[in-house]
């Protein structure tokens, strides 16, 4: 996926057992942010920062999505423990996290595996992608995401 390219169309179960679909954005903003796994550090930190400026977003138009390949009940006790105010959608056989290509082979400590690259996207309200961040790195990244939102 590339900046300019509409955003595939989706519908994933969320937290909470709903489901939510690509439609359900239409006329807003949208920034949907992947990450590895619930309830580790990194995933952790960003899901809260992305939480402590959620009304920033709403008054720059934008409503903010997590995704990971996590299950519904593993987002639910996540939002719970960290007291998280974002939807977090469960794509846990990678229908959308591998089109996107987003599942990549990633190495620690010299072992191999399949994992999410961190990755955010900026959709704009026809469903247009206006920004990509790869291979995120947690800190300062919602106030860089932020700032593209008001400028969109």
């Amino acid at each position: 996926m590339q900046v300019g390219d509409a955003f595939p169309d989706f519908t994933l179960p969320r937290d909470g057992g709903e489901a939510m679909s690509l439609a359900d954005f239409k006329g807003q903003k949208l920034v949907l942010f992947l990450y590895p796994k619930d309830d580790t550090p990194g995933c952790t930190l960003e899901s809260i920062d992305f939480t402590a400026r959620l009304d920033d977003f709403a008054v720059a138009g934008a409503i903010v999505v997590g995704l990971s390949k996590d299950s519904v009940t593993s987002h639910d006790k996540f939002i719970e423990k960290h007291n998280l105010g974002m939807p977090l959608l469960s794509d846990e056989t990678g229908q959308l996290i591998e089109p996107l290509g987003c599942w990549v082979e990633k190495n620690m400590y010299g072992r191999t595996y399949m994992g999410i690259e961190r990755t955010t996207f900026l959709i704009d309200e026809t469903g247009v992608i206006r920004h990509i961040w790869n291979k995120v790195k947690v800190k300062g990244h919602v106030e860089a995401v932020l700032e593209a939102v008001k400028n969109l």
